[in-house]
């Protein structure tokens, strides 16, 4: 799904071993009242459906689902579906999905995940499981249970600035390359069909691969060199609200993701991410790696970004 092309520059690279109980030591009652085991519950959803891969029947449900989990939440939930033709010249349907609070105020903040998962695994160790889907469990799901979870806190805690969250398809489909062909599809798809005219958010926070047991969040690079006013927000906020050991200040690298679209077209938007994380891109990207705790942290910060002052 992504790609390192560095992983230790610009800050230090103390502290290389996973801090593994972190997450897991603390308990899932957050401070801003989100919830954690509902978000690893939204999450299972997800995974139940099958591998989410574009044009496939599990993709379809999942998407279907979203959808009605965010209009039982949102103010107002716009889908931007639109068919993309790979190189190899599939047509793939896929859909944006997104889910607006406080549509009415002007200040606005985005937030993004993927919900698609990938069709092949390439990282697994034998010939047969690499021609199998991923699950998509941490790769995929935990950011839309994330969402969904934080669709029920912001419903009935209205967020201070207009919040839209944005669940994007074909993150995940072809290579990372370089060069990079058929990925980040509906992130690039949305810099070019914007909610609104002239719509530009305050910044913007993409959440991937947040539910890892062994949760630690370090730098992503290109969102350090350049949002790093926004890197300091969320680190500061996750600092204050006690998670200063996950989310840390070392460099994680370079990393290619659906925020580089949305820089590129001049957003403040960084990436949150532990891509340090062995079951990526293998069948094994499964329930049993990521945790309610884990994303229970993560929720806390994203929740807190929005409802607090």
């Amino acid at each position: 799904m992504l790609v390192i092309l560095i992983v230790c520059a610009l800050v230090s690279c103390k502290g290389e071993a996973k801090q593994s109980s972190a997450a897991q030591r603390r308990p899932m009652a957050t401070t801003t009242g989100f919830n954690g085991s509902a978000a690893y519950n939204y999450a299972k959803a997800q995974v139940d459906f099958g591998p989410r891969v574009p044009g496939t029947p599990a993709a379809q449900k999942a998407g279907d689902w979203i959808i009605r989990q965010m209009r039982a939440r949102a103010d107002t939930v716009m889908v931007q579906s639109f068919t993309y033709t790979t190189v190899d010249g599939k047509r793939l349907p896929l859909r944006n999905i997104i889910a607006r609070f406080r549509p009415d105020l002007t200040d606005r903040v985005l937030y993004l995940t993927h919900w698609d998962s990938r069709p092949i695994s390439e990282s697994a160790t034998t010939d047969a499981e690499k021609k199998m889907p991923v699950p998509g469990a941490n790769d995929g799901a935990s950011g839309v249970g994330m969402f969904v979870a934080l669709g029920d806190l912001l419903k009935r805690t209205r967020p201070d600035v207009g919040v839209d969250l944005l669940f994007t398809d074909g993150e995940d489909y072809g290579a990372f390359g370089p060069p990079e062909v058929d990925v980040l599809i509906g992130s690039k798809y949305f810099v070019t069909h914007l909610p609104s005219p002239g719509y530009k958010p305050l910044y913007g926070v993409l959440w991937d691969m947040i539910g890892d047991k062994d949760l630690r969040i370090p730098y992503e690079m290109n969102s350090f060199q350049q949002a790093p006013e926004v890197v300091s927000r969320v680190w500061q906020t996750a600092a204050d609200l006690g998670y200063g050991d996950v989310f840390v200040q070392e460099s994680g690298g370079l990393i290619t993701d659906d925020h580089i679209p949305l820089l590129n077209a001049g957003m403040r938007v960084i990436d949150v991410i532990d891509l340090t994380y062995p079951p990526h891109h293998t069948p094994y990207d499964t329930m049993d790696k990521i945790s309610a705790k884990s994303l229970a942290i993560v929720g806390d910060v994203a929740a807190a970004l929005v409802t607090r002052k």
